[in-house]
């Protein structure tokens, strides 16, 4: 009897320390980013940071202004997310609810394909596919024009594109995970009322599930925040104006493109930008957690 007991006590002790290391993994995470992200923004100016447009870290009159670049992040995202969120939504109503177990089988396992592709390839089909089909359009629409700057298909646009590609199998797989755990005692209450299966699908078993289609879309927002290889091929990393034919620079790709050779101040503004993008990616997973707690009040 003794024995148990000790080992209960291991293996509680065991899983006590491992959601500790969890905790003080972000706690340190957190702790290094505040550390290294805050001198620039009292060196610099944190409102000459993050309200200038102007980013010329080497320029002898050196400017660090990342507007442009937060708007970038934020526009690509949310318009990216929106895309995938209702084709994921869409597709795991599919999977759920209509598609037959072969059928069913058959797309899950290319969703579930598309969840392993390593982001380099996205990028790299964007660059070589993509790239060169926008540009054909960008010559099409703006062919007559003496002030654009053409950008050979390496914009805005593109770069929605693939984050919407490779956002989509978080939220299918998320929302399928949801709807597939809604209760039948709905989907039969609903039929006897003289409900149609459409009916059901859309008035009854997607919002029962909205907490969990929600999160997916979140973790969405999350994975296309930090996305920086593939967006970095495609989407020309010059800072501009979030338009769809212009090329653009994202708050990942910022840190990507010029870590390796700044130093001073520069080196220090760019852990900053570090420090920004965690800060948005903290407040979402802190908006799902309140509206998590929310949902389980009501």
């Amino acid at each position: 009897m003794k024995s148990k007991q000790i080992i209960e006590k291991i293996i509680e002790a065991i899983l006590f320390a491992s959601a500790g290391m969890a905790v003080l993994a972000v706690c340190s995470i957190s702790v290094y980013m505040v550390i290294k992200g805050t001198p620039a923004l009292a060196e610099v100016g944190a409102r000459e940071i993050l309200f200038n447009s102007k980013w010329a870290p080497t320029a002898s009159d050196s400017s660090y202004g990342i507007a442009y670049i937060i708007l970038s992040s934020a526009v690509s995202t949310v318009i990216s997310v929106l895309i995938a969120t209702v084709i994921g939504i869409l597709t795991s109503v599919f999977l759920s609810e209509i598609a037959g177990k072969r059928l069913g089988g058959l797309v899950k396992g290319a969703v579930e394909l598309l969840a392993g592709i390593p982001s380099v390839i996205y990028g790299l089909i964007g660059m070589m596919v993509l790239n060169p089909l926008i540009f054909r359009l960008e010559k099409l629409l703006f062919a007559n024009s003496t002030t654009h700057k053409f950008t050979g298909g390496a914009n805005m646009l593109c770069a929605i594109i693939v984050l919407s590609v490779m956002v989509l199998p978080t939220v299918i797989s998320v929302s399928t995970s949801s709807l597939n755990a809604a209760s039948n005692d709905l989907r039969f209450a609903s039929y006897a009322l003289g409900a149609t299966k459409i009916q059901t699908i859309f008035k009854v078993v997607v919002p029962a599930s909205r907490s969990g289609i929600i999160t997916g879309v979140v973790l969405g927002i999350g994975r296309a925040l930090g996305e920086a290889m593939a967006i970095n091929m495609v989407a020309g990393g010059a800072v501009n104006l979030p338009l769809p034919f212009n090329s653009i620079r994202t708050l990942t790709t910022q840190i990507v493109s010029e870590m390796s050779y700044s130093q001073g101040t520069h080196r220090d503004v760019l852990f900053s930008v570090g420090l920004v993008l965690y800060v948005f990616i903290m407040g979402i997973n802190l908006i799902l957690l309140w509206f998590r707690k929310k949902e389980n009040k009501k």
